[in-house]
C-alpha cells in the first residue's frame, strides 16, 4: 500500500449533533472519461459530509484529455490524489485505488456517475444502522442526446435492464448486488479486494463473495447516482457484448447463480438466429417447412417495436423512435456475449492473491 494510508485514520466532529463522523475515501477508476470526469469529481466535492474525504483516482492509459483533466483538478484541490492503473481495467484501478486509501470506508464512484446530495452522509449513516458490510441505492440513468434518453428509459424499463432494485427502485432491505457501493474496509480487506479476472460484473461478483462470507449487502432507496449512458449505438452494443460475456462467466464460477432473468436474453438471441437461419435455409432449396424459422425473428422484432413505443411515453419523439433499436441492441448483444463467453486471461490477480499483496 502507498505510504500515506498507514497514516492514523481521521475524524472530524459535527457541530449541530455533536457526533463523530468516520474518515471516508472515495476510489475512483478512470479510463477515457474527459467528457464526464469533471462532472462527477464535483459530485464528490460538493458532498456535505461532517467527516474527513478523499478521492483517489486511479488514472488507466486514456486516450483522450482524461489525465491532464484529473491531473488539474487534483491541483486545485488537496483531497484529489491521483495513482496509476497501467493496465485500464476497471477492478485493477480499483484496487490500486484501495490499496492508497488511508480511511476505514470506502464509497465507490465512477468517472461518468454523479452522487446525489447528502449520498456518503446517508450512506454511512445506513452502514451504521444496520451492520451490512456494502450499502447501495439507485443507478438513475439520465440522457442528455436523444439517444442517450432512450438508452436511459430501457435502464428503467422491465424490457430492458429493470429486474433489480437498483435499476428501478424498492423497499430498503438485504440484496444480491447494489450499484457502486459504500464498504467497510475491513470486509473488502478480508476478501482480497476486488477480483481482477473479472473486466466486468466484478461488482457482483464481489458482492456475492461478501453474502458467502456471511455479511449483508443493503438496499436503500435514499442512495442515488446519476449515470451517464453511452452516447451511440456502436459503444453501446459494445458495452453489453462484453456484459454478457462477463455475466455468463460469472454463471460458469458461480452456477447457482443462473436465474431466468440472465437466460432470457441468450435465449431469446439462439432463437431469433436460428429461426433467421432456417428461413435463410429455405430461400436458398432446404425443405420449404423451414421457412416457418421467419417467424422468430417477425415476433421478436414485434415484440421489441411495441415494447419500445409503449415504454417511450414521455420521451421526446426522436428518442422514443430510438427506443425499439436501443432495446434490440442490449437484449442481442447482451445473449451473444452471453453464449460466445470469455477467453482466459493471464496476469489477473484472484483474491486470494491479493490478500497476501502489500498494503
Amino acid at each position: 500500500m502507498n505510504a500515506a494510508a498507514d497514516q492514523p485514520e481521521t475524524h472530524r466532529a459535527d457541530v449541530p449533533g455533536g457526533r463523530v463522523w468516520p474518515a471516508v475515501s472515495i476510489i475512483m477508476p478512470v479510463l477515457d472519461e474527459e467528457r464526464h470526469l469533471a462532472e462527477s469529481v464535483a459530485g464528490v466535492m460538493a458532498q456535505d459530509y461532517p467527516g474527513e474525504t478523499e478521492l483517489v483516482l486511479a488514472l488507466g492509459p486514456s486516450r483522450d484529455r482524461t489525465n491532464e483533466i484529473a491531473r488539474g483538478l487534483a491541483a486545485e484541490d488537496p483531497r484529489v490524489r491521483l495513482v496509476d492503473n497501467p493496465a485500464g481495467r476497471t477492478p485493477a484501478g480499483l484496487n490500486a485505488a484501495l490499496a492508497a486509501a488511508r480511511h476505514n470506508i470506502i464509497v465507490r464512484v465512477d468517472g461518468h456517475g454523479v452522487l446525489c446530495e447528502g449520498y456518503i452522509r446517508t450512506a454511512v449513516q445506513v452502514l451504521e444502522q444496520t451492520g451490512a458490510a456494502n450499502v447501495g441505492g439507485i443507478m438513475h440513468a439520465e440522457g442528455q442526446t436523444d439517444f442517450e434518453q432512450a438508452v436511459a428509459r430501457a435502464y428503467t424499463s422491465r424490457f430492458g435492464l429493470g429486474g433489480g432494485r437498483f435499476h428501478i427502485g424498492g423497499e430498503a432491505g438485504p440484496a444480491d448486488t447494489v450499484y457502486l457501493g459504500v464498504f467497510r474496509r475491513e470486509v473488502l480487506d478480508k476478501l482480497g479486494g476486488f477480483d481482477e479476472h473479472f473486466q466486468r460484473a466484478q461488482d457482483w461478483e464481489l458482492n456475492h463473495r461478501i453474502r458467502a462470507a456471511g455479511e449483508t449487502v443493503w438496499f436503500t432507496p435514499e442512495l442515488s447516482v446519476r449515470y451517464r449512458p453511452r452516447p451511440d449505438l456502436r459503444s453501446l452494443a459494445r458495452q453489453f457484448l462484453k456484459t454478457g460475456q462477463w455475466r455468463r462467466e460469472v454463471v460458469r464460477r458461480y452456477p447457482e447463480t443462473a436465474s431466468p432473468r440472465y437466460l432470457a436474453a441468450p435465449v431469446v438471441t439462439a432463437g431469433v438466429a436460428g429461426g433467421t437461419l432456417a428461413g435463410l435455409a429455405a430461400a436458398v432449396g432446404a425443405p420449404g417447412w423451414l421457412a416457418i424459422g421467419w417467424l422468430a425473428p417477425a415476433g421478436y422484432a414485434a415484440g421489441v417495436l411495441v415494447a419500445g413505443l409503449s415504454g417511450g411515453r414521455g420521451l421526446p419523439p426522436r428518442a422514443r423512435a430510438w427506443l425499439p433499436g436501443v432495446l434490440a441492441t442490449m437484449h442481442l448483444t447482451w445473449g451473444t456475449g452471453f453464449i460466445i463467453g470469455v477467453r482466459p486471461r493471464q496476469g489477473a490477480r484472484s483474491p486470494e492473491a491479493l490478500e497476501h499483496a502489500p498494503r
